[in-house]
């Protein structure tokens, strides 16, 4: 028997409102999580991710279908389901009276956890909080503030912990230390669900990605897969002597996928898909056209353009 999911979501749907004027915020989303993963969950603004992290921190009722994490139904075995996730909201709700260190033996407290298993000094620590365990939250930055949040949805031990815009305004050092804490955290075995607006972490960091559109599972599979889905490559040449045009012989005349652009009088960008024609042959073609190159450098396809390819399209 395979493993039970980390979140699994079968025929989930949201709709705000009745009527004509009702909005469906989830159409239907199927997704599994696998236990173990460092999941991104992805897609413009709008397109349903709050309102799904919402339902799962119990925060939002669904209108149809389920939802499980960890195995425990969310409205069947509420506490067991609750128990086993934790959130970063991409609010800071934060009681601006309280010093990060009552604020998590709060949080601990709520869970249940005993005093002689909470592990507040090693979390605040982690996220760079240790001189500011106790000030008032009201004094602490943005980016401090955004750790807080970070430290709190750690402190029941979760085998889930969702993570949403983490790093927003959080600046690079510590942005750093925030993800070698966290990964250290998936490589002990907990589940991490990431949403991100900064998709090179997300194409650093994650080994599986779902793509979420109008409320819809765009795409989902490994992180190598799903770039590989674009098919694409760039060859950026400088040349030693300018063009006045593109060489006829860099001219797609058979359909094989080769296009040229000329960047500027000695730069020329050639794209080409590497399933319908090798570098090989690529290479062959800038040699035919009699081109005298100074520097040759190539790019590949990366989350970015699948993200826009994916979201662009009309639901």
């Amino acid at each position: 028997m395979s493993e039970t999911p980390a979140i699994l979501l079968q025929g989930l749907e949201k709709t705000y409102g009745e009527g004509p004027r009702a909005k469906r915020a989830l159409k239907g989303i199927n997704l599994e999580v696998p236990r173990g993963c460092f999941f991104g969950l992805l897609g413009p603004n709008g397109a349903g991710k709050s309102t799904l992290i919402n339902i799962l921190a119990g925060l939002t009722r669904k209108s149809a279908g389920s939802a499980a994490i960890w195995g425990f139904d969310i409205e069947r075995q509420t506490r067991q389901a609750r128990a086993a996730i934790g959130v970063v909201p991409q609010e800071l709700n934060l009681d601006p009276f309280f010093t990060p260190r009552q604020a998590m033996d709060f949080q601990a407290g709520l869970y249940g956890v005993p005093a002689a298993e909470r592990r507040t000094d090693e979390i605040l620590a982690a996220m760079g909080l240790t001189d500011k365990a106790n000030a008032y939250a009201r004094t602490l930055s943005g980016g401090m503030r955004r750790r807080l949040l970070v430290a709190k949805a750690l402190v029941h031990a979760p085998p889930v912990l969702v993570l949403d815009e983490p790093t927003a305004g959080v600046d690079i050092e510590l942005r750093q230390q925030l993800w070698a804490y966290v990964k250290g955290l998936n490589a002990a075995g907990t589940t991490v669900v990431l949403t991100t607006h900064y998709l090179e972490e997300a194409e650093a960091l994650c080994d599986r990605i779902a793509i979420i559109n109008h409320g819809e599972v765009a795409a989902c599979d490994s992180t190598p897969a799903l770039l590989a889905r674009l098919d694409r490559k760039d060859v950026i040449l400088t040349l030693a002597r300018p063009l006045g045009a593109v060489p006829a012989a860099l001219i797609d005349g058979a359909g094989e996928g080769l296009g040229a652009e000329l960047l500027g009088p000695q730069r020329l960008r050639l794209h080409y898909r590497p399933s319908q024609m090798p570098f090989a042959q690529v290479l062959a073609r800038i040699q035919a056209a009699g081109l005298e190159i100074s520097d040759l450098t190539t790019q590949e396809a990366d989350l970015e353009d699948l993200f826009l390819d994916l979201t662009r399209k009309v639901a």
